[in-house]
């Protein structure tokens, strides 16, 4: 998954499917997440909890008389942002000595001695989604500790200004059982495992109750689904029982692994009502020999004809995926296998990143010899190509209609996407969050459209 910063928190959930909530007490949480959706669902399910027995959100940490950190540590930059938000916030537990200070993420797995030394000022360390630990420091959550994984991880008691609810994301499984030869992540996050099947469909039944619109199943590997459960339910039978709950409009997956995009996943895309025409699907290298020293265990032919059959059954599918420059051994060459691939896939997405060495991984010991100015180099030249494939493919929905879901107002206007997860702006003075809206477009660049809208909205 892409590691990006998320801060604000929008969990929603109906209160007649909750634990008996406690009053209000006068305490207030605060989270500050980074990292990837997996994180933004753990700190949802921390939110969930501690409003569920009688905290309040405040957006200031300053007035906060619990402060949570969801850590990442999949690029170093992101460590880094952890550690020094810890340093900042020792002059705050030096204000507030009672008040707790948790940290919690892919930080913390297999690192908490050094971290208590490095960072004697938290309270208390726990794993990703170890959320019973944290009634060591909030005594109350021991009522809830019979039936965690019920209590959905979106929950909000009352609407915040500019927060929609109208989308969700819910994990349905742990950890990844690849060893990717640079990702940290199974280290930190450990062996998949998946939630039971019917406490998903519950959760999402749940969630649409209560108004949200678009579901986001998560997990490291999305698509391993259910092959640890009795009787091996698929991905693609979770999808379908998500399809029948009425009321939801929108249902998407990720990340996945080539390796597990199995034909009856795509073809459930295909037939579903809900499922969206946007298939997330991370290749890391367009060259064979990279791929082999990367540990991701297919070949560029296998992703490129995932692709290709993703297109066959949904021809205005949209494509998004992962790439890695830099790695180390990769050649000039093996480079421009990279690039040949991108051109003739063109994809919608392209999440670049320049490789960098994460301790404890296997391409660690290697030597990172690739230099920065070329990582920098190469990565420039995929960004440049795509954004003219971008330019390209946005130019042709001049013009063209299509159902926006209204996510909520960005510089005045309202913002949205399509099925196919491309970003739309447009004016409109009517109450529109939450609803589905056709625009025809009238503006494209390559990131985002402009749009008018028609019609009356549902």
């Amino acid at each position: 998954m892409l590691a990006k910063p998320v801060i604000p928190l929008t969990s929603i959930a109906p209160r007649d499917a909750m634990p008996a909530r406690l009053p209000p007490n006068g305490k207030r949480f605060f989270i500050w997440t980074i990292g990837c959706q997996m994180n933004e669902a753990d700190s949802a399910k921390v939110a969930a909890m501690l409003q569920e027995v009688g905290y309040t959100k405040t957006d200031d940490e300053q007035d906060a008389d619990i402060v949570v950190l969801n850590s990442c540590v999949v690029r170093q930059a992101a460590e880094d942002k952890v550690a020094g938000k810890l340093n900042n916030l020792a002059r705050l537990k030096r204000q507030k000595p009672d008040m707790p200070l948790v940290l919690t993420g892919c930080m913390v797995t297999k690192q908490q001695e050094k971290l208590k030394e490095r960072f004697p000022h938290v309270d208390l360390f726990f794993d990703p989604s170890e959320f019973d630990k944290l009634q060591r420091v909030v005594p109350e959550l021991s009522m809830l500790d019979d039936d965690l994984d019920s209590l959905p991880h979106y929950y909000q008691p009352e609407a915040e200004a500019g927060q929609s609810g109208v989308t969700a994301y819910v994990p349905i499984i742990y950890g990844c059982n690849f060893l990717c030869s640079y990702c940290i992540v199974p280290y930190r996050r450990g062996k998949e495992t998946s939630r039971p099947f019917a406490n998903i469909v519950n959760e999402v039944s749940r969630l649409v109750a209560a108004g949200v619109r678009e579901v986001t199943l998560l997990g490291q590997t999305v698509n391993a689904y259910g092959h640890d459960l009795p009787g091996t339910p698929s991905l693609a039978e979770l999808l379908t029982a998500i399809d029948a709950i009425d009321g939801l409009e929108r249902l998407r997956f990720l990340t996945s692994h080539p390796k597990y995009m199995g034909d009856d996943i795509i073809d459930a895309m295909a037939g579903l009502r809900t499922a969206c025409e946007h298939m997330n699907l991370p290749v890391q290298a367009g060259d064979n020999e990279v791929l082999r020293r990367m540990r991701r265990t297919y070949t560029r032919d296998t992703w490129m004809e995932r692709i290709a059959y993703t297109r066959q059954r949904m021809p205005d599918a949209t494509i998004a995926t992962d790439i890695i420059v830099g790695f180390p051994g990769e050649t000039e060459a093996q480079f421009m296998q990279t690039y040949d691939m991108l051109e003739r896939t063109r994809c919608d997405k392209v999440h670049l990143a320049m490789y960098s060495p994460r301790p404890g991984t296997l391409s660690a010991r290697w030597e990172d010899d690739i230099p920065h100015e070329e990582k920098f180099r190469r990565h420039q030249a995929l960004e440049a190509l795509q954004e003219r494939i971008c330019t390209d493919i946005n130019s042709k929905r001049l013009g063209q209609r299509y159902e926006v879901l209204v996510e909520g107002r960005s510089k005045g206007r309202w913002t949205g996407r399509t099925r196919g997860n491309t970003l739309v702006h447009f004016d409109d003075d009517r109450e529109l969050l939450g609803k589905l809206v056709e625009v025809d477009i009238s503006r494209t660049s390559p990131w985002f459209l402009m749009a008018t809208p028609v019609g009356t909205p549902r």
